[in-house]
């Protein structure tokens, strides 16, 4: 975490009502972060920075958040004192109240990217090259199942709605989240969001619900915004039956933890399947893994792209393709020089692209040695 940054808002602009004015329309502002009335975070470019911004006290924030929950349609208090929420623009607000929250109300709005960020933009932010960039296009165009993975916060979302971005115009897409955040500019799009019980606890519909549905609106591809639980199963079967170059993100530490994530979450679906027959429907289903980390100056990376390649005994395996070079070290002001490099090995899944009449050039797939560390 950074130091202090300079403040973005005054207690007066708090009591003024003007916190909108002060975070929601600041451009640079990606994350507000409300610990109780008396300590505020933003992120921007990547780091958290407190600001000196404060509530006047408990109720004041109390009110700020019933506005916001009654504006969804939705109500906290000590019975309910859970709500995750999209607002009208598109951000993303989760709120926790007393008794759950120890030491007072606390709320998290991600703010919606109103111009959603296209691969040039990753390319210039160093999130990829233009190599990894050509290969990823193609990889989308020749209907390879993926999975993005990643931790919280490391860009997962972003990258799924670029590589949706080069899904062919012709087809028929069904986007699945839990909030809306996708920003598909295809004419031929379906979005999809599940919806939490009522205050009486009924008329739930979770992802999994909307992952049966989609099966039968016949989609040519399904983008699912996050795999969480025994969805994967369904994802999986879709995959394996027809629906090539399908998407979704799973959070994780590494690209084999992403198989194992899905592993757990096909046990989740209630199924009794033997850990064999899961790891044949993973490693049948699944072509290529895209795994981000966020970085400690704060910049979020693609550091592997894999391919899952088939299962040898027991165990389903792998091969990178691209790995992100740390070993080029730090700049002077602490930002990381590394890129994502070829490994020298031609991926197994060339053969599947020509099969769509896609064809990349060698030189995408030759070896890039690890750069001697550069000192600061």
């Amino acid at each position: 975490m950074s130091s202090a940054s300079p403040p973005l808002a005054s207690p007066t602009t708090i009591r003024s009502g003007r916190m909108r004015n002060a975070f929601l329309k600041d451009p640079e502002v990606t994350e507000i972060m409300v610990n109780g009335p008396e300590t505020i975070y933003v992120e921007r470019s990547g780091q958290i920075q407190e600001t000196n911004a404060r509530f006047i006290n408990d109720e004041q924030l109390r009110h700020v958040i019933d506005k916001i929950v009654s504006h969804v349609g939705r109500r906290i208090d000590e019975s309910n004192p859970l709500v995750d929420a999209r607002l009208p623009d598109g951000s993303r607000v989760n709120v926790i109240i007393p008794p759950l929250a120890l030491d007072g109300a606390l709320l998290t709005v991600r703010k919606f990217a109103a111009d959603p960020l296209t691969v040039e933009d990753l390319i210039t932010f160093n999130t990829l090259t233009d190599k990894t960039a050509q290969f990823l296009e193609a990889c989308v165009k020749g209907r390879l199942n993926m999975i993005i993975s990643g931790g919280t916060g490391t860009g997962k979302t972003t990258t799924l709605n670029v590589l949706s971005s080069f899904i062919p115009e012709n087809e028929r897409i069904v986007t699945i989240e839990d909030a809306a955040e996708l920003q598909l500019k295809q004419k031929h799009v379906l979005r999809l969001e599940s919806r939490p019980a009522n205050i009486e606890g009924k008329g739930q519909v979770v992802i999994r619900d909307l992952v049966r549905n989609a099966l039968r609106m016949r989609p040519d591809r399904i983008v699912v915004g996050e795999a969480r639980g025994g969805e994967a199963l369904d994802m999986l079967q879709a995959m394996n039956t027809g629906h090539d170059g399908s998407m979704s993100t799973v959070h994780c530490n590494a690209p084999r933890d992403a198989l194992a994530r899905m592993e757990t979450m096909v046990l989740m679906s209630g199924l009794a399947l033997p850990v064999r027959a899961i790891r044949e429907q993973v490693a049948s289903a699944l072509d290529l893994i895209i795994h981000l980390t966020r970085l400690s100056d704060g910049s979020r990376r693609i550091t592997q792209i894999s391919e899952v390649q088939g299962m040898e005994n027991e165990i389903i395996t792998m091969q990178d393709i691209f790995v992100f070079d740390y070993s080029m070290g730090l700049d002077e002001e602490g930002s990381f020089q590394g890129r994502l490099k070829s490994t020298g090995i031609r991926p197994k899944l060339m053969a599947k692209l020509l099969e769509h009449g896609i064809e990349l050039t060698p030189e995408i797939f030759e070896f890039e040695s690890l750069e001697p560390v550069k000192q600061r």
